[in-house]
């Protein structure tokens, strides 16, 4: 069974990472956590919440004595800060990332850690907000979520089992997928819908009228287009990583519109409701599904 960790070095103490901090340190799961990034602001912004107790001025500084180390930054900057540990990494150090693209990050990590693979434990938590930086950090953000972990056959089961405990003190569920699997169910939904939000707000502030559509949009629009206050910059790279499946899922969802749409051209009323029935009931269970695993999460906790 793992014991606390001595110390975490987490690279990106945004959200994903500073929340991560956050909960490892609430449960008591951690005696110390180094922050390294491109801000320094956003580092003495980490260490004035609590977030982090030091920031590290190299990444020296922060490999050295670490047990695990937290990538959570933009997956297009994986590789280089894999990169930049390497030489400084202890044989018994864990890393671990927080991605939302998998099979390209195992590919980073293999040309970077070359023979210290089996050290990288990829994973990926499916949680979120549409606000960034240390401040949009919560201690509660991975409580009764999914992570999940894309093991690699170079993995041993210690590093896995130490991964997947640290994602246990946050108070998260762990699954598992390979690369190729996560990549593609995540495609459908959960990329795919960021890039729905970006494109239905960027149309509507194109529009010469934006003022007058932004002034009367209500609840439905705010609620589909949350996910479009997240960063572009992430999302950017999310978008472009997963790209072949990102259009597999596109040509399928356009496929889908252009038969609604037809339908809206013959005026086919039973036709649409069809669609929308079949939706409203695949969103009920969907609902009642995850609200059962959250109720017993919380009774197994307790």
């Amino acid at each position: 069974m793992q014991t606390v960790f001595n110390r975490i070095a987490i690279f990106g103490v945004g959200l994903i990472g500073g929340s991560f901090a956050l909960a490892l340190k609430k449960s008591g799961a951690v005696r110390q956590i180094v922050g390294v990034g491109r801000s320094r602001t956003s580092l003495e912004t980490a260490q004035q919440l609590g977030i982090i107790d030091h920031i590290a001025d190299s990444v020296e500084e922060a490999v050295a004595g670490s047990d695990l180390i937290m990538i959570a930054a933009p997956v297009a900057q994986t590789e280089s800060i894999l990169r930049a540990i390497v030489p400084f990494l202890n044989a018994k150090t864990i890393v671990t990332d927080a991605g939302s693209t998998k099979a390209d990050v195992v590919l980073a990590a293999r040309a970077a850690l070359g023979n210290k693979i089996a050290q990288f434990v990829p994973a990926h938590p499916i949680a979120g907000r549409e606000l960034n930086g240390p401040e949009a950090a919560l201690t509660d953000l991975y409580v009764c979520k999914k992570v999940v972990i894309t093991r690699l056959p170079e993995n041993t089961n210690d590093d896995v089992a130490a991964v997947a405990w640290a994602w246990q003190q946050c108070g998260a569920i762990i699954h598992q997928l390979n690369p190729a699997q996560h990549d593609a169910v995540f495609a459908a939904v959960s990329h795919l819908p960021h890039l729905l939000a970006y494109a239905l707000v960027d149309d509507v502030a194109r529009k010469p009228h934006a003022d007058t559509l932004f002034q009367y949009a209500a609840s439905g629009f705010r609620d589909f287009t949350r996910i479009a206050g997240s960063s572009p910059e992430m999302w950017r790279d999310i978008t472009l990583a997963n790209r072949v499946a990102m259009l597999e899922e596109l040509d399928s969802y356009t496929a889908r519109l252009a038969i609604l749409r037809e339908h809206l051209v013959q005026a086919d009323g039973a036709a649409i409701e069809d669609i929308y029935s079949n939706a409203q009931k695949a969103r009920h269970n969907w609902i009642s599904a995850i609200e059962a695993a959250e109720k017993q999460q919380r009774e197994g906790g307790d």
